[in-house]
């Protein structure tokens, strides 16, 4: 079993140590995947248009930061800065509209006629405000009185 785990071990410590090498080669020779390694020879970023093919810079043997560079070329073009008017969170929304003066007015009425209601009902004396015996008894279901209809 240790035998096993010992070859285990060492054929992985060889193979990581192999592939961090070859890593160190390719980097070595090469910094960044240049147009002879790819089937296409790429543009220079710099001549790119909104016109340009750009299917040569999503090849796979390509390196990240220059498909990047690519996509970021492509996308300053102003086209894809157009507002579509469907993003319904672009408004500012925490600046309300004003009330208008004339629902003011009418706002302070209500306000004005709840306030004499409610002191009009402070102003009844006790004995008159007790409702009748019967509908003080009366405790089931106003839809079931025979009154009621």
């Amino acid at each position: 079993m240790s035998d096993e785990k010992q070859d285990f071990l060492r054929r992985w410590s060889r193979l990581k140590r192999e592939s961090a090498a070859a890593g160190a080669v390719k980097k070595a020779g090469t910094e960044t995947v240049t147009a002879t390694e790819t089937s296409v020879p790429l543009p220079p970023l710099d001549s790119l248009t909104f016109e340009s093919d750009f299917k040569a810079f999503m090849h796979a043997k390509i390196e990240e930061g220059v498909k990047r560079a690519a996509l970021k070329k492509l996308f300053s073009d102003p086209r894809f800065n157009v507002m579509d008017g469907l993003d319904t969170y672009i408004d500012d929304y925490t600046k309300s509209d004003t009330i208008p003066a004339e629902m003011l007015a009418r706002l302070e009425r209500a306000r004005q006629k709840l306030l004499e209601q409610e002191q009009d009902r402070q102003e009844v004396p006790a004995g008159q405000d007790e409702a009748p015996a019967e509908t003080a008894k009366n405790d089931g279901d106003p839809a079931q009185d025979p009154k009621a209809l």
